[in-house]
């Protein structure tokens, strides 16, 4: 199965994350907030260099931008240019903020040859921060073989307190392992390419 990261990089707590990760030998797929990138270039250069694969997450994440095609496509396109620019490969994974898709985003991604990536949220409220105990039972619960299962390292690309996920994904971690399972990035689950190198 897959762990995957959304609205980040978020200091402390995406390093936090990746601390985790490199402990316990997982990859995982962060799903990065462009503007969020921006800020952070190193933390996303770090979890490259780790092995973790950053996959398209808009550039603002504000929901208006989501409903437009010319601001979908503008927010797409900012995006692969920022992270193409911090990790030297343009993404293949695109997941839509809110999982929300309209008519206009597809032939966006098929221009920019971008995959659009869904999954299970771990846990209802865990944007809300509840506690690490809840998060980690619902997450294990949720999950089955070949899913892909969404945690938040921010909110929104604005940051905002992470703590108790990074907590929750030790658990996870440790009770799927014992339950038999293995970790992959979703573009290993999927079978397809992770990015492009830039020209």
């Amino acid at each position: 199965m897959a762990l995957t990261f959304d609205d980040g990089p978020n200091e402390p707590f995406t390093s936090a994350l990746a601390d985790v990760l490199a402990e316990r030998d997982v990859r995982a797929t962060f799903f990065q907030v462009g503007m969020a990138a921006a800020r952070a270039p190193d933390v996303t250069r770090r979890l490259v260099a780790d092995g973790h694969v950053i996959g398209n997450h808009s550039l603002t994440h504000t929901f208006s931008t989501c409903l437009r095609t010319s601001a979908i496509a503008d927010e797409i396109t900012q995006t692969q240019q920022i992270l193409g620019d911090i990790t030297g490969a343009a993404p293949s994974l695109y997941r839509p903020p809110w999982l929300l898709r309209t008519p206009g985003l597809f032939p966006v991604l098929d221009r920019h040859g971008l995959r659009a990536v869904s999954g299970q949220f771990c846990h209802p409220l865990e944007v809300m921060q509840p506690a690490a105990a809840r998060i980690a039972r619902t997450a294990v619960a949720r999950s089955s073989p070949g899913q892909i299962l969404i945690f938040h390292d921010g909110f929104d690309g604005r940051g905002g307190f992470r703590g108790r996920t990074v907590e929750a994904v030790r658990v996870v971690i440790d009770a799927l392992r014992a339950d038999g399972y293995d970790f992959a990035t979703v573009d290993e689950l999927l079978g397809i390419p992770a990015g492009a190198p830039r020209a």
